[in-house]
């Protein structure tokens, strides 16, 4: 039987880097700040669309369609930040194990979630993933990297309109629950204590009134 040598290639110890002026601390200090959120895009992507799959209720079209715009646009950054820290020379993420090793935002694995829930989990975590873009920027800033800096900018932007809507659908959610105990009592004491109450003007009294 005749053994047919076979050469075994290794990947090198470094890839080769685009030329750039930032210092390899800076490179560092961007790969680190920005890989975590596209971890975190990943993360909420499939969470997003995992309620859009699993969503049910009387509001199920205007939600479904919701989530489905939302995924799409979390998505849409992944792809642009990972090209990104490519361009400067640091690698990024290469699988799911990856993704769990560096994301904040938790996974959801609950079979039933009411759709009031799910808009309050999403609009909590968009608020993390704000606030990690916002630090990240900072870092990038300080790193002299303005490119990195002026696309985190417009994501956050967008970050930011995706926590706008649920936070208003939220608000419309808890309007649809009648208080009730000490929560109707608490709106009932909120309302005597409002501005129109102090400022209605009262019925005249005509009890003692001599024509």
């Amino acid at each position: 039987m005749t053994r047919t040598n076979v050469r075994k290639t290794s990947a090198p110890a470094s890839w080769p880097a685009p030329p750039t002026d930032l210092t390899s601390e800076e490179v560092r200090a961007v790969t680190g700040a920005v890989n975590p959120l596209i971890a975190d895009a990943l993360a909420l992507y499939l969470k997003t669309k995992n309620y859009h799959w699993h969503l049910s209720g009387s509001r199920f079209r205007d939600y479904h369609l919701l989530f489905d715009e939302q995924a799409g646009d979390i998505l849409g950054s992944v792809d642009v930040l990972a090209e990104r820290v490519r361009k400067l020379g640091g690698g990024t993420i290469r699988s799911i194990s990856h993704v769990r090793e560096l994301q904040t935002i938790p996974d959801d694995n609950e079979e039933l979630v009411p759709a009031g829930e799910m808009i309050r989990r999403l609009l909590e975590d968009n608020l993390r993933m704000a606030e990690a873009q916002r630090e990240a920027h900072r870092v990038c800033e300080e790193a002299r990297d303005v490119a990195t800096a002026g696309i985190l900018e417009g994501i956050i932007d967008e970050t930011e309109r995706r926590v706008w809507f649920l936070y208003e659908i939220s608000r419309g959610e808890e309007a649809q629950v009648p208080p009730t105990g000490d929560a109707s009592r608490k709106r009932a004491r909120e309302a005597r204590e409002s501005d129109w109450f102090l400022f209605a003007i009262p019925e005249e009294d005509t009890s003692e009134r001599v024509d």
